[in-house]
């Protein structure tokens, strides 16, 4: 079945990128296949994540199906045209169906887009990722690509105000090298490997990003930004649970 929703969304998103002046620096886009399967394993640092890493899978010809939370589906606008690109909605508290709807899309050749991670990191450093992306490459023969997205933070985070002025923002994505795995492969040691490949990644777009991070608030700590600590987010949500 042809994608009718899929199209005018990109088209608007284009201008939207376009209108906030974003100066894209794509690595790795030969690493997404021109036709079959893959699972697009991605950081998260922003809500645009999925919007940006997708608009780099497009040079391929390719058209990515990502996991999103089902919350996002049952809203009245959102929802219609989540469904109508195809993209798989996810419940937390019952992850069972989207799993088999990922697994279904991918044997159908589809490109999967997942957020290991779950949710965004306020640190901006890799949090620790859920095995599902793992066990899906190993159940449907599918290469992970190792995915990140650096930049986005500047435009929309988790409880920083959104920033949709135009500033030109260098927004870097890096497609790192497949990742094939097969059923007998060892699930820890799977996620091992793409953690440290994901680190790999993140270290080489933050060491050739053009803005200096010292001081900003949508850079990590360790790399002398003003974001909370992985420590720091840990003992606040610690806290929260005693009151």
């Amino acid at each position: 079945m042809a994608d009718v929703v899929y199209p005018p969304i990109i088209a608007i998103v284009k201008t939207l990128w376009k209108y906030l002046g974003l100066q894209f620096t794509f690595y790795g886009e030969a690493h997404v296949p021109k036709k079959g399967s893959a699972i697009l394993a991605m950081n998260h640092v922003g809500y645009l994540d999925f919007a940006l890493a997708g608009t780099a899978v497009l040079p391929s010809g390719r058209l990515v199906r990502f996991m999103a939370k089902k919350e996002i589906f049952d809203n009245p606008f959102a929802g219609p045209l989540m469904r109508g690109m195809k993209h798989i909605s996810v419940d937390r508290k019952n992850g069972g169906p989207s799993f088999i709807s990922a697994l279904r899309a991918l044997k159908a050749g589809e490109i999967v887009g997942v957020f290991p991670e779950a949710t965004i990191s306020q640190s901006f450093e890799l949090k620790e990722m859920k095995n599902g992306v793992v066990r899906l490459a190993m159940e449907s023969g599918a290469p992970i690509l190792p995915t990140i997205v650096w930049g986005s933070q500047r435009i929309w985070t988790k409880k920083v105000p959104r920033n949709f002025s135009r500033q030109n923002i260098p927004i870097f994505v890096s497609i790192g090298e497949p990742i094939s795995l097969n059923p007998d492969s060892d699930i820890d040691e799977s996620m091992k490997l793409l953690n440290a490949r994901m680190s790999e990644l993140l270290a080489q777009v933050q060491n050739d990003y053009p803005d200096s991070p010292i001081g900003q608030r949508w850079a990590p700590a360790r790399l002398g930004g003003t974001a909370p600590t992985p420590q720091e987010i840990a003992a606040g949500k610690a806290q929260r649970k005693e009151i």
